[in-house]
């Protein structure tokens, strides 16, 4: 009860403070073409229901598979975003988020190409090789087919938007 409780506080909080008093959120790494914030859900009644993620990536497109938890259904809230991913360690993209997720984190000693997950209670993390870790992280999702997602990404920072499918 008191992990039920505590997610519905957590999302609460993201609504009401995650936005300013237009409703948008104020990051510095993002961009958007379409008049809609990239961190603001617009119309997006049913995020909580979709398990379907597009992961796009200059003009390369992924589906992903979101996992059935809070840190999951917080993200989706957000949605959709664009955001600036900086390269860490030549196997992952990160992404600061500007609000805190709920999180579970767990040690999953073996991080898969095409995981997406929450290093800590905001840091986004899209991995893009198969590797050992002894890091603790929070499982947001996973890339269906990662195959070709590593080229897609290249070496450096890369623009990447998600959004609900």
């Amino acid at each position: 009860m008191k992990i039920i409780s505590f997610f519905l506080v957590s999302l609460i909080y993201i609504q009401l403070f995650a936005c300013n008093k237009n409703g948008e959120v104020n990051p510095t790494n993002t961009s958007n073409t379409d008049n809609t914030h990239p961190l603001n859900p617009s119309n997006q009644d049913s995020t909580t229901n979709s398990m379907k993620m597009k992961v796009t990536i200059g003009t390369n497109v992924f589906t992903a598979t979101f996992n059935n938890n809070a840190t999951a259904t917080a993200f989706k809230a957000q949605l959709p975003m664009t955001i600036n991913m900086t390269d860490l360690n030549a196997n992952e993209k990160f992404f600061d988020l500007p609000n805190a997720l709920p999180t579970n984190a767990s040690n999953p000693e073996t991080i898969q190409n095409g995981d997406l997950r929450m290093y800590g209670s905001n840091t986004l993390v899209l991995f893009y090789k198969t590797f050992s870790t002894s890091y603790r992280y929070t499982p947001l999702g996973r890339i269906d087919n990662p195959a070709g997602l590593a080229a897609a990404l290249g070496k450096g920072n890369v623009m990447v938007k998600f959004e609900l499918e």
